[in-house]
């Protein structure tokens, strides 16, 4: 179907509603347990990497809302019965809410009649079946305890040279067969079944596992617009990889239920406004927002609102980096003014500001935008004293500006 935007909804303006959904338009929450489940609930997915040169990617969103919460209690939500957050896959790798992991109970099914997926289990004949036997009676175990159990033996030549069985546990993990229990101090899954880790389906989802997939798919769509506020169905059908022909008649609903208003954003196009959307008169916000954060994970969203042109580092050949290698955009009010390239360094206590670069302002801003730009040196102070945070977080005593390094910003930051 077709839609006839309402009205235009200003840049500036789509900029305050997707800060406002994602928590990062005011001042902070004390970072309180009930704040972390909170913010959880906002977001609808925590997307998971094994990458730490800062902290683990999943950790970051949450900091940057909340400052110096306790990590712990993001651990206990998907470590301890009753579970509030479940890894599977979703965003890539995420963890989400029990109530999402059900919802996506449709998308598992599909993967199960893949192609991929088929030729995999009949490679191995049985070895679906011995994978399951070792996990329900040893109960959460690691792939290389499994394949230990099972006497599978560890092809050499890398990383990505697993053994049959190490392949077959990741496949029943996609599948929904086997779930993640948690995650070992080496950051490895430690798989179960599901029902001995995942809460029920909540009665408000119907209570039954072969719910109509299309009331689920409505329901990813209406949490995916939720948490972007406003958002174009592109961006609707990436928070959780959804395919077009799902997130269309999802939207087409959603619209006729006065869920979501068709408007219409200056250079970005029909776009969604999502009902009870909150919408500051002015963001405050502050914040380091690392590489798979919600609010800047899909990049052409991150150009058509922030004007922000963004290529992870930690992808890219080490001569065609522009801004480092972990790169993370810094928030100041509504705008990103500046980005930097951090490392932890625990050996020594200290937080490590490789490069740090001033954002130019990009061109759709108007001349009023213009003028209210902050100054190199507003932008450095507001800087310092978010690394400080980040430093306090992570429990690091100093923060180090690396002046060999480059970047227009490492003078003032120094």
């Amino acid at each position: 179907m077709r839609h006839t935007p309402t009205e235009t909804v200003s840049l500036a303006r789509a900029r305050r509603l997707a800060l406002a959904a994602q928590g990062l338009a005011g001042v902070r929450p004390a970072p309180t347990r009930a704040a972390v489940v909170r913010t959880v609930e906002r977001l609808g997915l925590l997307q998971v990497d094994s990458v730490n040169i800062l902290a683990r990617a999943h950790r970051l969103p949450l900091q940057a809302r909340l400052g110096a919460y306790a990590t712990g209690d993001l651990d206990r939500l998907s470590q301890r019965a009753p579970r509030r957050l479940v890894e599977c896959w979703a965003h890539e790798a995420s963890f989400v809410p029990p109530e999402v992991y059900h919802d996506l109970a449709w998308w598992r099914e599909l993967q199960r009649e893949r192609r991929w997926a088929r030729e995999r289990i009949e490679r191995h004949p049985g070895l679906s079946d011995e994978v399951l036997a070792v996990v329900r009676d040893r109960g959460a175990s690691t792939a290389r305890e499994i394949e230990d159990a099972l006497g599978a033996e560890r092809p050499g030549g890398g990383w990505w040279n697993h053994s049959a069985a190490k392949r077959m546990v990741e496949l029943l993990f996609i599948l929904g067969d086997l779930t993640s229990a948690g995650r070992t101090s080496a950051f490895e899954r430690r798989y179960d079944l599901p029902e001995r880790v995942v809460p029920p389906r909540p009665t408000s989802l119907g209570g039954i596992p072969d719910e109509d997939p299309a009331e689920a798919q409505r329901r990813l769509v209406l949490r995916s617009a939720r948490a972007h506020g406003i958002a174009t169905a592109a961006c609707l059908r990436d928070y959780y990889r959804l395919r077009a022909d799902v997130v269309a008649p999802a939207i087409d609903r959603l619209v006729e239920e006065g869920e979501l208003r068709p408007v219409t954003v200056p250079g970005w196009g029909l776009a969604y406004l999502a009902a009870g959307a909150r919408e500051p008169r002015v963001a405050h916000g502050r914040a380091l927002l690392a590489p798979f954060d919600p609010l800047i994970f899909e990049r052409s969203r991150l150009l058509a609102l922030f004007g922000m042109h963004y290529r992870i580092g930690i992808y890219t050949p080490a001569p065609q980096r522009t801004h480092g290698y972990y790169v993370l955009p810094f928030l100041l009010g509504s705008e990103l003014v500046a980005r930097v390239d951090l490392k932890a360094d625990r050996a020594t206590g200290r937080l490590l500001v490789r490069e740090a670069h001033l954002e130019a302002v990009p061109q759709q801003r108007t001349a009023r935008e213009r003028s209210a730009w902050p100054s190199p040196s507003t932008i450095a102070h507001e800087l310092r004293g978010e690394l400080e945070v980040m430093a306090g977080w992570l429990g690091l005593g100093d923060v180090v500006v690396g002046h060999e390094g480059r970047g227009d910003l490492l003078p003032a930051l120094g």
